[in-house]
């Protein structure tokens, strides 16, 4: 009977199983967090990575770019095993109560019962370890563009002594261009900030042209926002910062703290890979997904998407359904504006300079010597 009902559970398990992998999310697509409502697990290749600092994403990985993270996907069978091993105990504890006084039998009982857990411990643990030690094995460097931070928080980063201060402005924009602080030469830096291909993801040369301007390189997608919690963000911005120039600014890191609208006192940090001639003085141009082309429109380009579904030129979509109708890779941070900052309007701030949390950098692979 009990080698009976293991096998049905087994076929139960991989026929639900190829159920499910028929509709998962594909490589480095989103597959969990706070709000989403999306598919949960990846296509085969690819695991979904949770972000314990990060409630809001967990995101499809291939196996080949896993360093040791946890893995919601494979953990779920492991569980579900375990369910039946509870079932089996409860009948044995059911016998004993009427032996109470006849202590034989009750040994004779508890024998067949720890011949039992036995196989049902090997069973279980022999699947779990198997699975996680390609996950610890798979190993580090990439050629891809970082896909998640490592960790997060207010501690990862501390004002710099003499750093730029002040108050102002901000607005959002998401063009898909290469950044200018892509360039070589902008500022004394580690190196450019990253250009990535067509997909968002392939780094390139640092001297590929612009997709603004007929090239190849554009902006990696894992340069949208973040939360860190619900005090704080993470992200890129374009800037514009009064008594400095580019080579001042370029990769520069800012903790900005919100002074109006509906994110008034939360805090966002964001790395600086961008500026233009439009930012007046004290002016941050954040970047998020939908939150406008601006200027330049390298978007219809690399995503072969119509301009409508981008949203208004200046200030990009309006609603956090409207964010369906972008690529798939960038709809996170397009959320993100409508989750944690509220969808506020260009909302004022005050900023100093800190030091670059390593997250930031490990995304844009860029840090200011």
């Amino acid at each position: 009977m009990k080698t009976t009902f293991t096998i049905a559970s087994i076929a139960l398990a991989i026929s639900l199983g190829t159920a499910v992998e028929a509709s998962c999310s594909a490589k480095y697509y989103q597959c969990g967090g706070k709000y989403w409502d999306g598919p949960t697990c990846c296509e085969a290749g690819s695991t979904c990575v949770s972000e314990p600092w990060n409630e809001y994403y967990s995101q499809c990985i291939p196996n080949e770019h896993i360093t040791n993270k946890p893995v919601a996907t494979t953990q779920k069978p492991v569980t579900t095993t375990k369910k039946p091993v509870t079932t089996t105990q409860k009948p044995v504890t059911t016998t004993q109560k009427p032996i109470t006084t006849t202590k034989k039998p009750i040994t004779t009982t508890k024998k067949p019962v720890t011949t039992t857990q036995k196989p049902v411990t090997t069973t279980t643990q022999k699947p779990v370890t198997t699975t996680q030690k390609p996950v610890v094995t798979t190993t580090k460097t990439t050629t891809t563009a970082k896909p998640a931070p490592t960790n997060g928080g207010s501690s990862d980063y501390a004002p710099l002594n003499g750093g730029k201060s002040g108050s102002g402005s901000t607005t959002r924009y998401w063009d898909c261009c290469k950044a200018s602080c892509s360039w070589p030469g902008k500022a004394s830096v580690s190196g450019p900030v990253d250009t990535c291909g067509k997909n968002g993801i392939s780094i390139l040369d640092d001297n590929t042209q612009s997709g603004c301007n007929g090239g190849g390189g554009y902006m990696c997608n894992n340069n949208q926002p973040w939360a860190v919690n619900d005090g704080l963000a993470y992200g890129f911005a374009a800037a514009s910062i009064a008594g400095s120039s580019e080579s001042g600014w370029c990769c520069g890191c800012y903790e900005l703290t919100f002074t109006s609208g509906p994110v008034t006192g939360k805090k966002m940090v964001v790395q600086v890979t961008n500026t233009g001639g439009d930012l007046g003085q004290n002016h941050f141009d954040l970047q998020m997904p939908g939150g406008g082309i601006g200027i330049f429109d390298g978007c219809s380009s690399q995503w072969n998407l119509p301009s409508s579904n981008w949203g208004a030129r200046y200030g990009g979509i309006s609603s956090a359904s409207e964010c369906d109708g972008l690529p798939s890779q960038l709809q996170a941070g397009c959320k993100w504006r409508f989750n944690w900052f509220k969808n506020a309007d260009n909302p004022s701030m005050s900023f100093k300079e800190v030091s670059c949390p390593a997250d930031l950098v490990t995304r844009s692979g860029c840090k200011r010597n």
